[in-house]
Parts: C-alpha cells; sequence; structure tokens
C-alpha cells in the first residue's frame, strides 16, 4: 500500500516529516530513478535514495523517551564549540535516530521528550493542537499585577503574538529580589517563555520545564538521565496528538510491532474512556516513578504537584496525566534544583 513519501521516511525514523519536506524540494530524495516531487507517493518495497544512498525500510518498533535536559546541554546533534549535546547520552539505535519533540535553550533545563517516530514528534510540536508546556520561572525584577495581566492577556513579540494561559505564584527565596512562578503556554517558540518576561522589563535567572502535556519528570529521573517510556504511557504519548493506538502486548510488559493506529475517538468517547482512567497508572515502573496517564481532560487545578531534586513530582509519586488542551494551572511552590 502506497503512502506519502515524507510519511515513510519519517517513519523510518529518518528525520521529522518537515525536515523531510525540505529534503524533497531541495531534490535530495528519488524515488526507481526519479527525483522526487513534493506529494509523490511510494511503497516500502520502491528503491528510495536519499543524497544517492539507498535506503532500506524496514518497519521496527517505535522506541520513546522521557530525558531530564540539564542547564550545560545543548539541543543540537552537535556544536561548533564543543557543548556537550543531549543526543550523546541517549540509547545507541540501529538504522533508526533520535528525534526531539522541540528544544530548550542551552540554559534551560527539563522535560524532553525524545521518539524514533518522525510523524509522531511533528504532532507533538505543531502549534495546532495546542498542548501545554509548564515552566518552572526564577524572576528578578519588581513583579505587579499589571505585568502578570499583560503576559496572561497577551504580548506582541517580533514573531508575533504570545501569551501564558495561566501563571502561578511560587515561594520566595529568603532574603532574595529573587521570585518563583509557574507558567503555562501552548505553544514552543524559540525563547518565548524568556521574551516574554523580558517584555515587562524583568530578567528569567533560572527557567526550568516541568510538563510537556500530561507527562512530568519523574523524582527517578536526575538531571542528565532519561527512562524509556512503555505500555499505556506510549499510549498516552500517541493520545496527545490525536491519535488512539490499539492494546499490543507491550502494555503488559512484553514485546511489540510499530503502534497499529486506529480510528480517532470521537469528543464523547473521550470524555466517557477519560472518566473512566482518570485514577489509572500505566506501565510497569509506575511505583518507580515512571509517567502515568490519568483524566486528560482534569483541571490540573486540582491535583497537588510539586518539585523535588532535579524532577518535578506530582502527588505521591511518578507523573500526573491532564489534558492538553484546555487550560492547565501550574504547581506553587519552589524548585531546589536543577532549574
Amino acid at each position: 500500500m502506497s503512502d506519502r513519501l515524507q510519511k515513510i521516511l519519517a517513519n523510518a525514523g529518518l528525520g521529522s516529516r518537515r525536515g523531510i519536506e525540505k529534503w524533497i524540494e531541495e531534490g535530495r530524495v528519488s524515488v526507481n530513478g526519479k527525483v522526487a516531487t513534493i506529494g509523490d507517493r511510494a511503497e516500502e518495497t520502491d528503491r528510495i535514495f536519499v543524497d544517492g544512498k539507498p535506503i532500506k525500510i524496514i518497519e521496527q518498533k517505535h522506541r520513546h523517551l522521557l530525558y531530564n535536559k540539564s542547564s550545560d546541554e545543548i539541543c543540537s546533534r552537535n556544536d561548533t564549540e564543543g557543548r556537550k549535546s543531549v543526543f550523546k547520552g541517549l540509547p545507541r539505535l540501529e538504522k533508526q535516530r533520535w528525534i526531539s519533540v522541540g528544544r530548550l535553550d542551552y540554559s534551560t533545563s527539563g522535560l524532553l521528550l525524545f521518539t524514533t517516530d518522525g510523524e509522531l514528534a511533528n504532532k507533538l510540536m505543531h502549534p495546532s493542537f495546542q498542548i501545554e508546556r509548564e515552566y518552572a520561572v526564577r524572576v528578578l525584577g519588581n513583579v505587579t499585577e499589571d505585568k502578570l495581566n499583560a503576559m496572561k492577556e497577551g504580548v506582541l513579540l517580533e514573531d508575533g503574538l504570545a501569551r501564558f494561559t495561566d501563571i502561578k505564584k511560587g515561594q520566595e527565596e529568603d532574603e532574595s529580589a529573587n521570585q518563583w512562578y509557574y507558567v503555562v503556554i501552548m505553544e514552543g517558540r524559540n525563547r518565548e517563555v524568556r521574551r516574554l518576561w523580558e517584555s515587562q522589563g524583568l530578567t528569567v535567572s533560572r527557567l526550568k520545564r516541568t510538563r510537556y502535556g500530561s507527562f512530568f519528570i519523574p523524582s527517578a529521573v536526575k538531571s542528565g538521565r532519561s527512562i524509556e517510556l512503555k505500555g499505556k504511557d506510549i499510549r498516552e504519548l500517541y493520545l496527545m496528538a490525536g491519535v488512539e493506538i490499539a492494546e499490543s502486548p507491550d502494555s503488559r510488559g512484553g514485546r511489540n510491532r510499530n503502534p497499529v493506529r486506529v480510528k480517532k475517538q470521537s469528543d464523547s468517547d473521550q470524555n466517557s474512556q477519560s472518566n473512566r482512567e482518570s485514577d489509572s497508572r500505566s506501565g510497569p515502573y509506575a511505583k518507580k516513578g515512571a509517567p502515568r496517564s490519568g483524566n486528560r481532560r482534569t483541571n490540573l487545578g486540582t491535583t497537588k504537584h510539586h518539585s523535588q531534586g532535579d524532577g518535578a513530582k506530582p502527588g505521591a509519586k511518578g507523573a500526573s496525566g491532564g489534558q492538553n488542551k484546555r487550560k492547565g494551572t501550574p504547581r506553587k511552590g519552589k524548585p531546589r534544583q536543577g532549574t
């Protein structure tokens, strides 16, 4: 069965769909001896070449990671300044590649997601999915209600209007001009969190991403370390991208092939299922602090959660589920380190 060329190559882990589309536009991809164009379709049995090198499409199980970035790592694969890359410490792959779901600035720490599924990565990053990103921010300067309201109502930056969907005050540092805040934003433009605060004459001295959609940093995942997502955590990852995947043996701790995608549920069906799963935990490592999925339509304001050590930990343990399109309420308190 034929499929879009960029989708086939993205699913093979060669890159994101957007990146591969650029390769096609540059004439770097050919199919059966003919230079490909945007819109071309192919089958996995076709002879596909990138930069003149044959690409053998082998169906492999996709893998997914949650990574806790430290503030001295860069999100690029290579750096002219010789700084440490987040990709250096990731598990080795054969005939696949890790794709970062978004990026964090060099001095920003916290949660990063990685996947070998290029199409999934593209959906998780696309602005139309409105997936919440929550950050802990240490701010230097005179923070007033007018400034907070301005950032929630929207500020016109050089690349368009930007806003926080919610801001909550954290704990003030003793004898310090610094103040902690927790903010929620629905997109991932370059330095957007920092630029919003800077637009109000304020300086961000520390910044840490504590949540992406319904995934938090488990307390067991220290700075510079990762954990591989399993079972229902993988299912939750695809649900954030609007894709329902069929149950597989991997949900019970066994092995599986690539997720089988089925028709997306209606809103009423999703509501019903979410209510049934509101207190569920997922994955064989849930008791050890791995992410767990819960009610994706629950307002996070009803969930007590805070940061401990290098990872953010809601409630008792693990990561807390939360919906990814409605406004969430950030945590109260102050991270102890790592931001």
